[in-house]
């Protein structure tokens, strides 16, 4: 119960956490945490379904599903299952872009902290983001050759450890700056008209949705997370259950502390990200204690999170080509007196060009809030939610915070230059 709750929370306190200020600043002190609750949820019911879906029949004894896409093509098969085995791996390629995006950009942050510390607040201190995407795609090029999902369980719990470190130190420094200020400050409804047009209130509350849903989302990885749970008894849904309830709690926990205390700090201004948009500048060691736990943690999700991916396209590759030595062949490679290493040639050529096209992608749109925004409305309905129980309004939300998140990203992209400093 303990590693699968790891592995939840390793997936879900991502760099979604720090998107929460901003999200709750644009909905305000009555529907950003009503709307936070709701997600939590919704989440936990739906997970709750999808667990009992590990097993097709008896649930200690029927046929094992090793995959979301195994799920759904046990109990839906068909037209739907391509559906979900696309839309399922489109969300990992885009949140494999969003880590990528958030790592680089906590990297940064360590580097413009020091250089505001050295030469005052009002240097502009410029860097650009593209050596640092480097960086997090060489070390993910080096993790990313882990075969399995069983075997980053180390990884993973790690992960979890950094995601408590940062969260933890976004929180207590929101505290110290609604000391510093004197009380709280925001509204009841959020950034007001006047600071932002009427059509950008809409848009930027409907990219909070997304932000929020991006939050939670990782039913596209539970399955195979409960893939590695030992074997009954108790039945893995029911260990799953409890994993979903205690990582769950203590992310919306977490998340009702970390969004609400940055929303307090800084009202109408919170930052799209907490802890790099420099709403904090003092003091600058702990801020890069924080970015250096937000990076390790990201290297640790990333992995969490493509190992499906990974597994799918090698098992497809193997029934495609049953025969083929550059696919199938694997040589060992002896890394000290007692460990061996499989390599192959087919996983590590495969794995190392995915890393190096997200990484090329992420340099192309460096947009945190927006990517961020998109993705959780991309997952949120059809696999968090319509695959286990078809909820409609839903489907309204994702689509809503769909179009708010491309706003963005137009709005953005009027005046980005690719690979400029900015």
């Amino acid at each position: 119960m303990w590693t699968a709750s790891a592995h939840i929370i390793t997936a879900v306190i991502g760099s979604g956490v720090l998107s929460l200020a901003w999200a709750i600043g644009q909905l305000g002190w009555v529907a950003g945490p009503a709307v936070m609750l709701l997600f939590s949820l919704v989440t936990y019911y739906t997970s709750s379904l999808l667990s009992d879906c590990y097993r097709s029949g008896d649930a200690a004894s029927g046929k094992r599903n090793y995959t979301y896409m195994d799920a759904v093509n046990a109990n839906l098969s068909g037209f739907k299952v391509q559906i979900c085995g696309f839309l399922q791996y489109a969300n990992i390629v885009g949140v494999s872009i969003g880590y990528t995006i958030a790592a680089s950009t906590s990297m940064l942050a360590i580097k413009r902290a020091n250089c505001f510390h050295k030469k005052g607040h009002a240097d502009p201190c410029d860097i650009s983001s593209v050596p640092y995407m480097i960086i997090f795609g060489v070390a993910e090029i080096f993790f990313s050759q882990i075969p399995d999902f069983d075997q980053v369980s180390w990884l993973s719990m790690l992960a979890a450890v950094m995601s408590f470190t940062y969260s933890t130190i976004g929180l207590a420094l929101g505290i110290v700056q609604v000391v510093a200020n004197g009380g709280v400050k925001g509204s009841l409804t959020g950034i007001s008209i006047g600071v932002v047009t009427p059509m950008d209130k809409v848009w930027r509350s409907l990219q909070a949705f997304g932000d929020i849903a991006f939050a939670y989302s990782y039913s596209l990885i539970l399955i195979e997370i409960q893939d590695t749970i030992r074997a009954p008894p108790p039945s893995e849904a029911t260990v799953m259950k409890r994993a979903t309830v205690v990582s769950i709690a203590v992310t919306t926990v977490f998340y009702m502390l970390c969004g609400c205390m940055g929303y307090a700090a800084f009202g109408d201004e919170a930052p799209g990200n907490l802890l790099t948009g420099f709403g904090f500048y003092e003091p600058f060691w702990l801020l890069d204690i924080a970015n250096a736990a937000i990076t390790v943690h990201l290297v640790g999700a990333y992995q969490v999170f493509c190992q499906p991916l990974f597994a799918f396209v090698e098992k497809w590759a193997a029934q495609r080509w049953p025969d083929s030595p550059y696919i199938t062949k694997e040589v060992e490679v002896s890394l000290s007196a007692t460990r061996r290493y499989k390599m192959n040639l087919f996983r590590s050529t495969w794995r190392t060009a995915f890393v190096v096209v997200t990484t090329v992608v992420s340099m192309l749109l460096p947009f945190f809030n927006d990517v961020v925004g998109f993705l959780g409305a991309l997952g949120f309905w059809p696999l968090t939610v319509y695959f286990p129980v078809e909820i409609l309004g839903c489907l309204v939300i994702s689509i809503a915070a769909a179009a708010g998140s491309i706003a963005g990203v137009m709005s953005d992209l009027k005046v980005y230059r690719p690979f400029k400093t900015y």
